[in-house]
């Protein structure tokens, strides 16, 4: 066999090779959902391969165009240049002018069913954006909120902006209660309730009066509230990491009970007091436990520990999370177990409750998965 015939059968055998090796379009799917869309908390997916007159089709249900775009990116990285991406985007069929809105209640619950009878699987207070996947002007909605979680929200609980609305939104003067819970009223030192409003709740900016000031809800009604319960979102937003307002929060909720679901200072679940906290410094987290435990800097031994960490509690053969607490000091730390309560992590301490599984470092971390801030977030500002 001379050299050129050599060379022509190493070429032939690396394509035969290289065929045999090749990625299957199930393969292809699989691995990209690993990558992108293995929570369903966070992503609709439902993607398949279907050889349609001899060619190779993709169908099923996404929830974004991003998520559409990454499967024809993918199938061309692999060396597929034929094949019929007809996947069903969600959000394009939601109308125009309804694929935003914001919580217009001073808290809403969120299910994981479009039904009242349906688990909860979060909460949202007032002035937080959601992107519509889903549209029903009179029933449910499915929405995402900022912290990529997917549930269903009554309509009645929103308000629905166009592009146009969102974008005056993120410009506009907004101020943000500071203080666990206080009320919008129909005039200074008036009693007549508009809206109850908690921590984190954000709403426009229309004045001042005699010490109070005067803001307007996603849906437009105008009343006042006390100037200390409030600040400018855009000075709240410039505040570092500050682990002492985070211990204040969580501990200004002390002896309040357990919701499934909870994500307010009204009552709240264990990941939920997490949230609330960080919320206070700015910071937004993941929804549950087991999110928040793939994010931030980890390590294992409490004594290494420092106020504002997070503790993740659950099964030791397993390694599953099903709980979390905020480290305070001396090996004791703040959750909510049947009520937000102080345990440690020191079996010799009568105050001894679980041991930890793993603990997460979110200072330094902002801006890795899983870690924004309000700030950074193009939810809430142009940036």
């Amino acid at each position: 066999m001379n050299k050129v015939s050599r060379i022509l059968l190493v070429v032939v055998a690396a394509c035969i090779a290289g065929s045999m090796w090749a990625a299957t379009p199930r393969e292809i799917v699989n691995s990209l959902k690993q990558r992108i869309a293995s929570d369903k908390r966070t992503a609709v997916w439902d993607v398949k391969t279907v050889s349609q007159k001899g060619v190779l089709t993709i169908v099923g249900t996404v929830g974004t165009v991003d998520l559409k775009e990454a499967v024809t990116a993918e199938f061309q990285k692999n060396g597929y240049n034929k094949f019929s991406n007809n996947l069903i985007v969600l959000e394009n069929a939601v109308p125009e002018g309804k694929r935003w809105a914001i919580v217009k209640l001073g808290l809403a619950s969120l299910r994981c069913e479009g039904a009242h009878s349906a688990e909860m699987a979060t909460q949202a207070i007032m002035g937080t954006p959601v992107k519509v996947l889903e549209y029903d002007a009179d029933d449910w909605c499915r929405v995402v909120t900022p912290d990529d979680y997917i549930s269903y929200v009554p309509s009645s609980s929103i308000s629905f902006k166009t592009d146009e609305e969102m974008a005056q939104w993120r410009k506009a003067d907004r101020y943000i209660v500071t203080t666990y819970c206080t009320r919008l009223v129909t005039e200074p030192k008036g009693d007549e309730t508009i809206t109850d409003l908690t921590l984190g709740c954000i709403l426009e900016y229309k004045g001042e009066k005699k010490g109070w000031v005067c803001l307007a809800t996603p849906d437009g009604r105008v009343g006042y509230v006390e100037k200390e319960s409030v600040e400018s979102l855009n000075t709240w937003k410039q505040q570092s990491f500050n682990a002492d307002l985070i211990e204040r929060t969580a501990r200004r909720m002390m002896g309040s009970g357990y919701l499934w679901g909870g994500t307010s200072t009204k009552v709240t679940d264990c990941s939920g007091l997490s949230k609330i906290s960080y919320f206070s410094n700015g910071i937004i987290l993941q929804r549950d436990a087991s999110q928040q435990a793939l994010t931030g800097e980890k390590f294992s031994d409490y004594h290494d520990a420092k106020l504002g960490d997070l503790l993740f509690f659950g099964n030791a053969k397993t390694g599953r999370v099903t709980h979390v607490g905020i480290y305070l000091r001396d090996g004791k730390y703040i959750h909510c177990s049947g009520q937000v309560k102080i345990n440690s992590l020191d079996p010799k301490d009568p105050a001894y409750l679980y041991s930890t599984l793993s603990i997460s470092r979110i200072d330094g971390k902002i801006g890795t998965k899983g870690i924004t801030t309000v700030a950074q977030h193009k939810w809430y500002f142009d940036n």
